[in-house]
């Protein structure tokens, strides 16, 4: 028999051995998942990578044990070592998401307290990104040590490597300066998944954090995209860095003659009467009283920043409608005082009862600042240089 039949044999059998045992595993594992969803979701990810993985070994140690020697046979070999690495960075990485899913599944983000869930969501997608990014790289790197003219090529580019890292670095700053910065965002807490935050004057949510960007869900389903160094290097709010729940206001400006308390028993029973209030913070204060009229802020409370601002909308809509049917006179209003002008009688000389015109300037005298007395010319003399004093002047 031929080193070819030989070799095809060797690898048909392999092969086959390969994937029934691959399938057995496949089969015990979806029964055992019936009762661990960590079993299931390893059948259910981990098949085809796992596959690959063991048929492609099974093949190359075929080769290697008994196919004998064959046109081509080193060239065949190291095809199959490539495979064999990149199959088995495949399984690695297909491991290492089933595990990330399961943190992701047992942490939901869906319930009223999520603070610690969003955070791990945050970390684990963040670890996800660079895990998978780090699989290929070093994936890379291995399959091309396989090659003795890069292994010797190595030894160059460690000897250059302080060389070539600085122009790198250099070319790279940008880049690299906001891939630090999704890392650190992922590991301070500054923001998380699912943050309330307002950024560039526009209130909206954190959708995603990648590596180099964050993609920012506006209320008004536009997204903004900043990079990851924006987050580091620039003042921002965050409603949900302690606590899902958060406060907010409603204000209303109404007469002075308005009656608080009634107000006050109006909003405790609309937010009573809502499912958007959380039950705890109800509270209606007079924040301001100026031009005739007094500024009531409603302050309440809800889960989560999307109820709230439902919540404020709701409480100022119906306080105003409140105070329309039952407190009109509420309704801010001008006031002005109109006096009738009254024409007074010619004095003798001309003149109008009300105008005066006196002899001596002792009435503007007091008026002034920097002359008119001892304290007014000492003020002058301060401003504006000595006072002149008058002489008789001769004929």
């Amino acid at each position: 028999m031929s080193n070819a039949m030989t070799a095809l044999l060797a690898v048909a059998g392999a092969a086959g051995v390969a994937i029934v045992v691959v399938e057995i595993v496949h089969w015990v594992m979806k029964r055992l998942g019936r009762r661990s969803p960590l079993a299931a979701d390893l059948a259910r990810t981990m098949h085809r990578p796992f596959l690959a993985t063991v048929t492609l070994l099974a093949v190359q140690q075929a080769v290697r044990i008994w196919a004998g020697d064959f046109p081509g046979r080193s060239g065949v070999v190291h095809v199959l070592v490539l495979l064999c690495i990149a199959a088995g960075a495949w399984l690695v990485g297909a491991t290492l998401l089933v595990l990330e899913d399961m943190a992701l599944a047992r942490w939901r983000t869906d319930v009223p307290d999520n603070l610690k869930s969003r955070r791990i969501k945050t970390q684990v997608v963040m670890l996800r990104r660079v895990t998978v990014a780090a699989i290929v790289v070093l994936t890379v790197g291995v399959m091309l040590m396989t090659f003795p003219d890069i292994r010797a090529l190595g030894a160059s580019v460690v000897a250059s490597a302080g060389l070539i890292s600085v122009v790198a670095a250099l070319a790279a700053q940008s880049t690299l300066g906001n891939m630090f910065a999704g890392i650190q965002l992922a590991f301070s807490d500054a923001i998380r998944v699912d943050d309330v935050v307002v950024v560039e004057q526009e209130w909206g949510r954190i959708e995603e954090i990648t590596l180099t960007y964050v993609v920012v869900q506006i209320w008004d389903d536009r997204r903004l995209i900043l990079p990851t160094s924006y987050f580091t290097s620039k003042p921002f709010q965050n409603w949900t860095r302690t606590a899902s729940a958060v406060l907010g206001t409603a204000e209303i400006d109404v007469d002075w003659a308005t009656p608080v308390e009634p107000v006050r028993a109006e909003l405790q029973r609309i937010c009573e009467d809502t499912d958007l209030w959380n039950g705890k913070v109800c509270v209606l204060q007079v924040i301001q009283a100026t031009d005739g009229r007094i500024r009531l802020r409603a302050l309440v409370s809800a889960d989560d920043a999307a109820a709230l601002w439902d919540l404020r909308c709701l409480v100022r809509e119906r306080l105003v409608a409140w105070i329309w049917d039952h407190q009109r006179s509420s309704v801010p209003k001008v006031r002005a005082e109109v006096e009738k002008a009254v024409t007074l009688p010619s004095q003798p000389d001309g003149h109008h009862a009300h105008d005066t015109h006196p002899d001596s300037d002792a009435d503007s005298d007091a008026a002034r600042v920097f002359s008119g007395g001892l304290d007014g010319d000492a003020r002058g003399v301060v401003f504006g240089g000595p006072v002149p004093v008058a002489s008789d002047s001769k004929d």
